[in-house]
């Protein structure tokens, strides 16, 4: 690798995180409307607090990054804070979703256990991984540029995605697990259901997508390209959690409109029984 292709990468990555930037705030300007609506006149709770911190602090991470790819001179940033602003705003998006994940599945406290343990797990084995810049345990290039503030990560990162995507898979099967497992046998497609399993599967896909794409770039792109994803990474993970709340809580809202119609098309096409239809409303009434 050659300095100038080098210097050539990094202007790519750096641009790169400018864009997420611009995405988060085109974002939040559209969907400030459904923020309002959904959260602002509900009780201050676990679950808004987690979507209060997925939803603004992203700002300040990704404001981090961007003054870190805008820097010409001057002191290093903060790297130390920002890292620990980017795990926040993914653990409070995770967050989000693993309580998705449990209201799906009735409250199931084994189910709640089992999530709770394996986020610390991945919470643990991230965070080792991130604070080990010394100890390459992925094979790496050597810059090319000179100084320690360079707009570059380190190899491991790699990893630290690649547990996140395990993670992410993880409550994705969870979540299909349970919409097969109590529709396999019924013809009961209405767009409640849709809407809560299958837009939250979809969006699930996303994040699992950015991540697995930044496992790629980390591990076999040049080093110049170890960053480009870095702010995408946040706001992929704010704007779909916060969208997976507000689908969940429309959808929440249609089923209490609409419960005769649900009752009508259940006994026509021999859809859920009228408890599985209070568990869907049920669960989304919880986030």
């Amino acid at each position: 690798m050659s300095y100038v292709s080098e210097v050539a990468d990094l202007q790519i990555a750096k641009y790169t995180n400018i864009g997420s930037l611009a995405i988060l705030v085109f974002d939040y300007c559209i969907t400030f409307q459904d923020e309002v609506h959904w959260t602002w006149f509900r009780r201050w709770d676990l679950i808004r607090v987690i979507f209060t911190i997925s939803r603004y602090l992203p700002f300040v991470g990704s404001g981090m990054t961007a003054y870190a790819a805008l820097r010409v001179s001057g002191p290093c940033p903060p790297s130390l804070a920002e890292n620990i602003i980017h795990i926040l705003c993914i653990i409070a998006a995770e967050g989000l979703l693993v309580i998705r994940t449990w209201a799906f599945w009735k409250k199931s406290k084994k189910l709640l256990i089992g999530l709770l343990t394996y986020s610390m797990a991945t919470v643990i084995g991230a965070v080792a991984m991130n604070v080990l810049p010394n100890h390459q345990l992925v094979s790496t290039d050597v810059s090319m540029i000179p100084g320690s503030c360079g707009f570059e990560s380190s190899r491991n990162a790699a990893l630290v995605y690649a547990i996140l995507a395990l993670f992410e898979c993880v409550i994705l099967v969870l979540t299909a697990y349970k919409w097969f497992y109590d529709y396999r046998d019924s013809e009961f497609q209405s767009s409640i259901v849709t809407a809560v399993y299958g837009g939250s599967m979809l969006y699930m896909l996303c994040i699992i997508a950015i991540t697995v794409t930044n496992v790629i770039i980390d591990a076999a792109l040049p080093v110049g390209f170890t960053n480009m994803f870095d702010t995408l990474q946040l706001v992929i993970h704010s704007v779909l959690a916060s969208r997976i709340l507000f689908h969940l809580r429309s959808s929440d809202g249609r089923a209490h409109d609409t419960d005769m119609p649900l009752l009508v098309s259940a006994a026509h096409f021999r859809g859920p029984s009228q408890m599985q239809t209070n568990e869907i409303q049920s669960g989304t009434s919880e986030v």
